[in-house]
């Protein structure tokens, strides 16, 4: 039982230590970003390969992303969440910043910019049609606005901001964004208009390019393509849920694949840009390496005939914003009876979402009780507690019968000396003969272990808990505290917890273990607070338990050796 419960506490050590190594890689001070000497962007068509010809949202959409860079006209927008710039030179988004999410807690006035045209920050939304040359708009193509700003006004729920392009053939395009209040997700529709006398064809293609940023040096918890703070496409469709096209995949392959009801993305840690097609079949999604560590993913749909007089429109939808989860789910299909999006599975939970979904959702219930993130962690820690209450009751009233062991455990070992095979079948047998189960007080740990790391997922994840704060000096619960006093707290509670559990009966291990409680210290003070807060929460409640059952465990067994009863008054019911 021992050396079961020594090596869970060192697995539990390790794992700690590797999250706050992760924690640290995502979230710690970042170098200086390289200045380069060039600030121009780079032709993607001398970096095509002949094989992508084959793709014609490949070959029409992205052979010119270079020249669409380059800057026209800006039409600034701004809402009440969202201040974008859209640049006439291929009527694209070319930068959102997200007004409502400051970058630091103590600047906010110096918002998050989610997508950002500067070449060592690129990523940028672009759209268009594909189709034959002078007869479609393509990235390069430049539009007309009839005014550079646009502001949504008080009272005023939606605004339009159209942009036209025409190749003086009869061809007329309008592109019309339209922005929301309170609303991170953008509506496209783009008009075209044939007076031409032939029939026009065309596809609509939507593409998000980004520069790739350097990469972290991570710890083997972040080995795999599942980390935290994972900043890469992602492509979703019914049959292939939640994929993740990291740079490297689109640098070794270039992806050409068609679907039905999907959506592209390019995500990060909080925040995410993707867009939605309105066409259910037919769907063309691709990736392409452009060099320079610039990357493309993106959709086309199925092409299209407009005869003579017509003006169909052509819809899709630009989600950039916060990875919010109630707010995704709430972005339905254009179409009805199409499969739900699962944009809400962009909130990535790691392989633990069984466990952080739950735990979310508790502590979500607690957050609409008290409008504060900290005080719902402390109750929703107070439901997993009781939940788990019997379980752990059985533990502890495990590890009591076991501290009972103690005086004769010890002179067995005192009786055997050095023959460890003999002290061990001993010690056997006075488990047999006291009915005591050696591995009970083990699983506090392994339950608790789960919950522990989906927590951890959950507040490093969620982007409802960024910046939140609680009391006092805990002014950001995703953010270590500024003063280390719950890490301490925490240490302290860890050490009463060492001296109401059985020791061990090796004496390496008993002083290995003396020191856990400081090494768990250091190592909580660098997790985000709202962690530390549950842990703290969790000891307490524990200690509690713990040291009720023990006296109840202890108080019958002195009671039996004068020859008591068990009785009312007595101090030695059961529970």
């Amino acid at each position: 039982m021992d050396n079961l419960r020594f090596v869970l506490i060192v697995l539990f050590l390790w794992l700690s230590y590797e999250i706050w190594h992760q924690w640290q890689a995502d979230y710690g001070p970042k170098p200086p970003a390289p200045v380069t000497a060039s600030q121009n962007p780079v032709d993607a068509s001398a970096t095509s390969k002949p094989e992508e010809a084959q793709s014609p949202a490949l070959a029409n959409a992205s052979a010119v992303l270079g020249e669409a860079l380059k800057e026209g006209q800006r039409i600034t927008v701004i809402t009440d969440v969202l201040k974008a710039e859209i640049d006439a030179n291929g009527g694209d988004i070319r930068q959102i910043d997200l007004t409502t999410f400051p970058k630091e807690k103590d600047t906010p006035n110096d918002p998050v910019r989610l997508l950002n045209d500067a070449p060592q920050q690129l990523f940028i939304s672009q759209s268009g049609f594909i189709g034959e040359a002078d007869k479609a708009p393509d990235p390069s193509s430049i539009w007309k606005a009839a005014q550079t700003g646009y502001e949504l006004g008080n009272g005023q729920e939606e605004l339009r901001v159209p942009l036209t392009w025409t190749n003086n053939q009869g061809i007329t395009v309008t592109k019309s964004y339209i922005f929301k209040k309170g609303s991170f997700l953008i509506e496209m529709e783009q008009q075209v208009s044939n007076e031409s006398p032939s029939v026009w064809k065309g596809r609509q293609y939507m593409q998000l390019q980004r520069k790739q940023p350097e990469k972290k040096t991570g710890s083997a918890l972040s080995a795999n393509s599942a980390d935290r703070a994972y900043v890469g496409g992602v492509l979703h469709t019914p049959e292939k849920k939640y994929e993740k096209i990291s740079f490297d995949n689109m640098k070794d392959n270039n992806l050409s694949q068609e679907g039905k009801n999907g959506w592209i993305a390019m995500i990060q840690h909080y925040f995410m840009a993707a867009w939605i097609p309105s066409a259910e079949e037919n769907l063309h999604f691709y990736t392409q390496s452009l060099g320079n560590n610039d990357f493309v993913i993106g959709v086309s749909e199925p092409t299209v005939e407009v005869a003579p007089g017509q003006s169909p429109v052509f819809k899709s939808r630009l989600y950039v914003g916060p990875k919010i989860q109630r707010v995704l789910e709430n972005i339905k299909p254009s179409v009805a009876g199409a499969p739900p999006l699962d944009l809400e599975l962009t909130e990535d939970f790691g392989k633990l979402t069984i466990f952080a979904k739950p735990v979310f959702w508790l502590i979500e219930q607690f957050h609409k009780v008290f409008a504060n993130w900290g005080w719902a962690i402390i109750f929703a820690t107070i439901v997993i507690k009781a939940v788990f209450y019997k379980l752990s009751e059985s533990s502890y009233r495990s590890m009591a019968n076991m501290r009972k062991l103690q005086p004769k455990l010890a002179a067995l070992k005192e009786r055997h000396g050095e023959d460890k095979q003999a002290f061990n079948t001993a010690m056997m047998d006075l488990y047999r003969k006291e009915k005591v189960n050696p591995l009970g007080g083990c699983l506090p740990i392994l339950v608790q272990m789960p919950v522990f790391i989906a927590l951890y997922w959950v507040l490093s994840e969620a982007v409802e808990l960024r910046q939140a704060p609680f009391i006092f000096w805990l002014q950001d619960l995703s953010a270590k505290d500024p003063y280390f006093i719950l890490p301490v707290v925490y240490g302290v509670s860890m050490f009463i917890q060492q001296h109401l559990n059985p020791q061990p009966q090796d004496p390496i291990q008993a002083q290995v273990m003396k020191w856990f409680p400081l090494m768990f210290t250091f190592f909580f003070a660098f997790f985000p607070s709202g962690l530390v807060l549950y842990w703290v929460v969790n000891n307490i409640l524990s200690i509690i338990q713990q040291a009720y059952i023990t006296k109840q465990v202890e108080g019958r067994s002195a009671l039996f050796v004068r020859g008591g009863t068990s009785g009312p008054g007595t101090g030695g019911g059961s529970t």
